[in-house]
């Protein structure tokens, strides 16, 4: 059977069914809302994912079920929304005109000063009252993380949250809850598994039917840029000018989102995001928790890949010292053929893989923990919340009955042009008592792994010496130490 095509995207946009082409690769859905429909209530400030300013939301049907998540308009190109509803602050009142019960709250609450925040935090707020009908503030916190308010401060928008969350109206008065089974067969109908190719005088978009579509397209057109969540390549666009042309999204497609968990470990499809691993990796890896919970803000969870952040090679990137430590690899594909490589080896040097033109990664596989491992990543940033990284330490050591080291796997982000093993530390932990006299000779040897640069996010001696006092943090919490500061609980009342 002739496989189909089109030439044009389809989505909801709020209440009205959209189909549009010729549209350039590059185009953003911010720049889209407010030039061409006018919906100006979703703004810009940061134009890199930062602010939550542009947050809007966005449903698709997975596994059968609708469900919507915050995403940042600012860096996502219209050309990902096919067969999705995307929702902006204008669409999230009642139908009668009246206040959501988010907005409601936000205007009980005070949450509202300058106002330039204020639709992304609505939005942002409004998809967690869909999902959690009795959110912690925890819960509230971690919503937020990707919507910076400058002048009213967030204790009224917490509240806010809050005191939304015990309004539960009528069905009727939430126009995406009164629509779910409309919206639903809608999206269903736009997802018909044809190509879709759309061409513009600055380049091409393509959205590969499935996988083999996706093998055959970036075959035939290797310099192409592969886009999951656009993360990165969205800051390729509005913060250096690049040109990405032609574009193949991959965000859209089911069988680079599964996930297996099995006795041998886990195998997660390179499309599938931060938000949709946490689950499955937390589970069998709980030292992953306070690292995925810091990576990005809510959007770009919900937008970032496990495999875009280990395919664009970043030396600061979240999740490949972790992943290194686990003794992870990714299973790269070209064409019908297929290879696995350990993850470390998959980074030769700054900004090269070893990836053949017209290879792309499908999937990544973490080996499940050993039984008695000590394992632990930390993250160091200039904010605790939605940074990049200054530098990222993974410890993974096993002993053996006589207490002497059998094992050890050390890698660091942003200490090299590449997320690095410690070999040298790692030598110098082997075979030795694991013991205090032990640690400070692998920490004296980090200084013979890896050469750091000085930049704006930390200099030279800064990770350096980070890096040597992570390892004792490491230690000490192996032995039952208390190495981490916590918020003393009469403060945290004050």
């Amino acid at each position: 059977m002739a496989q189909s095509h089109r030439t044009s995207i389809r989505f909801r946009l709020n209440d009205q069914t959209v189909e549009i082409s010729g549209f350039a690769p590059d185009l953003t859905l911010l720049d889209w809302l407010r030039l061409d429909r006018r919906l100006t209530g979703t703004k810009e400030g940061c134009a890199e994912g930062d602010c939550g300013a542009c947050t809007v939301l966005v449903g698709r049907i997975d596994n059968g079920l609708l469900s919507y998540e915050t995403v940042n308009a600012c860096i996502r190109f219209v050309g990902s929304f096919d067969a999705t509803h995307v929702v902006t602050v204008e669409h999230l009142n009642r139908p009668d005109g009246g206040l959501s019960a988010v907005q409601q709250a936000m205007v009980d609450n005070h949450g509202s000063q300058c106002g330039f925040c204020t639709p992304g935090i609505v939005a942002s707020l409004h998809a967690l009252w869909l999902a959690e009908p009795e959110p912690t503030e925890a819960d509230i916190e971690r919503q937020l993380q990707g919507n910076l308010c400058r002048c009213t401060g967030y204790e009224p928008i917490v509240k806010a949250a809050i005191a939304a969350a015990k309004t539960i109206p009528a069905v009727e008065n939430d126009r995406l809850v009164a629509a779910y089974d409309a919206t639903t067969e809608a999206l269903a109908e736009f997802t018909d598994g044809a190509r879709v190719t759309i061409e513009n005088e600055r380049g091409t978009t393509y959205l590969p039917a499935d996988l083999n579509d996706l093998a055959a397209l970036y075959e035939a057109h290797p310099k192409a840029t592969i886009v999951a969540g656009s993360t990165d390549v969205g800051l390729w666009v509005t913060k250096h000018m690049r040109d990405i042309a032609p574009v193949i999204h991959i965000g859209h497609l089911e069988e680079l989102k599964h996930i297996k968990t099995d006795e041998a470990g886990i195998t997660l499809g390179a499309g599938v995001s931060y938000t949709s691993a946490r689950g499955a990796l937390v589970a069998m890896y709980p030292q992953l928790a306070e690292l995925w919970d810091r990576i990005g803000g809510e959007q770009v969870r919900n937008m970032g890949t496990v495999g875009g952040n280990i395919a664009n090679g970043s030396p600061i990137g979240d999740t490949p010292p972790p992943l290194i430590a686990l003794d992870a690899s990714v299973t790269l594909r070209k064409g019908d053929n297929r290879r696995t490589v350990p993850l470390v080896d998959f980074f030769i040097e700054y900004g090269k893989q070893d990836r053949q033109a017209g290879e792309f990664v499908e999937s990544i596989f973490v080996p499940a923990l050993e039984d008695d491992v000590f394992f632990a990543v930390y993250k160091i940033s200039k904010r605790r919340d939605e940074d990049i990284s200054a530098l990222c330490g993974a410890f993974h050591v096993t002993t053996d009955d006589e207490g002497l080291v059998a094992s050890a796997r050390i890698a660091f982000g942003g200490m090299a042009g590449t997320p690095k093993r410690a070999a040298t530390a790692e030598a110098a932990l082997i075979g030795q008592p694991w013991s205090w006299d032990t640690i400070q000779a692998a920490r004296v040897a980090l200084a013979e792994d890896y050469q750091p640069l000085s930049d704006w996010r930390a200099s030279a001696e800064y990770r350096m010496l980070a890096a040597q006092n992570l390892m004792i943090r490491f230690f000490l919490e192996t032995c039952g130490a208390p190495a981490r500061i916590e918020r003393h609980p009469a403060m945290a009342e004050a």
